[in-house]
C-alpha cells in the first residue's frame, strides 16, 4: 500500500497502514517465561498519528517493535499492507524495513561525524540511492532545520537532533514511521517542536505516524490513543486531549485494581 492508495479521512473510510492479527510474543520459557503480548490484534490506519500507551511492562514496546518488523511474533501476523512480515526473510525483511519504514528512537542514533544533511540522507546512501532532491528540500523545510545542515549532531540541541531523526525516517518516503518514546530525551519547549512537527506530516503529507508514549500530553497531539495492558488492548481514544488521556488512564487504572 502506498500513500496514493489512502482514502481521504473525509470519505469516512479508513484503510490499515499496517495491523496486527492475533500477535503473541513470549520471551522466555518455563518459570521465566513472559507473556509480553497476548493475541492483540489492531489496525494502524493510514494518514493518521497514532499513539501506543500503557504502564511499563504493558508491552507497547513490543507491539511497536513487531509491527515495525524489528522484533520476530511467537505467533499470529504481522502486515504491512497487504505483506505478511511474519513469511519474510531476514533479507527481504531487512529490505523492507529499508525501503518502506521509517524509525525515529528516543537516543536520537545520528552518526556523530556526519552533518545534519548527510544524517538526513543516510538511508538513502546504504541503498545505494540518492535521495529526491525536491523531497528531501521539503523534508528539511518541515523540520526547519535548513541554516543546521552543515552542522553535526555536537553542534545542534536536542531538539534539533531529534528533528534531523524525524527528517531521516520521513527522506525516503516510508508508508510508516515507528517512533519509540520520541520526546523521551527532550525538554518541554524541544518535545512540543518534535510533536508539531510529525502532526504537520500527518496533515500535510498525509503520513502514517505510530509512536509510543507515556506522556498525555504527546498523546493529545494524535487521533487515537491505543492503550495497552499486560499485554492486551483494552481501550482506545480518538481525538484525545491530555485531560481526556489523563482521565482515560485513571480509571482503566480503577479498573485494572478492582
Amino acid at each position: 500500500m502506498t500513500l496514493a492508495n489512502v482514502t481521504s479521512r473525509e470519505s469516512g473510510e479508513r484503510l490499515a497502514a499496517a495491523r496486527v492479527e492475533g500477535l503473541t510474543k513470549v520471551y522466555g520459557s518455563g518459570e521465566t517465561r513472559v507473556v509480553a503480548l497476548d493475541d492483540v490484534t489492531v489496525d494502524l490506519y493510514a494518514a493518521e498519528f497514532t499513539a501506543i500507551m500503557g504502564k511499563s511492562g504493558s508491552g507497547k514496546s513490543t507491539l511497536m517493535h513487531c509491527a515495525a518488523g524489528l522484533d520476530s511474533a511467537t505467533s499470529g501476523h504481522v502486515y504491512l499492507g497487504d505483506v505478511d512480515l511474519t513469511t519474510l526473510g531476514e533479507r527481504h525483511l531487512t529490505e523492507l524495513r529499508r525501503d518502506r519504514i521509517g524509525f525515529v528512537f528516543q537516543a536520537f542514533n545520528l552518526i556523530p561525524t556526519l552533518t545534519a544533511a548527510e544524517n538526513i540522507a543516510l538511508p538513502a546512501a546504504i541503498a545505494g540511492r540518492r535521495p529526491d532532491p525536491a523531497w528531501f528540500d521539503e523534508v528539511v523545510d518541515t523540520v526547519g532545520l535548513r541554516d543546521r545542515l552543515g552542522h553535526r549532531p555536537s553542534e545542534l540541541s536536542g531538539g534539533q537532533q531529534q528533528r534531523v531523526a524525524c527528517a531521516r525516517a520521513l527522506v525516503g518516503r516510508p508508508e510508516v514511521v515507528f517512533a519509540d518514546e520520541p520526546t523521551g530525551n527532550l525538554d518541554s519547549t524541544s518535545g512540543g517542536e518534535v510533536l508539531g512537527f510529525l502532526r504537520r506530516v500527518v496533515d500535510s503529507h498525509g503520513q502514517t505516524v505510530v509512536m509510543v508514549t507515556h506522556d498525555p500530553g504527546a498523546a493529545s497531539h494524535t487521533d487515537r490513543v491505543v492503550f495497552l495492558e499486560d499485554g492486551r488492548v483494552v481501550d482506545e481514544l480518538r481525538e484525545p486531549t491530555t485531560e481526556r488521556v489523563l482521565d482515560r488512564m485513571a480509571r482503566l487504572g480503577q479498573r485494572a485494581g478492582a
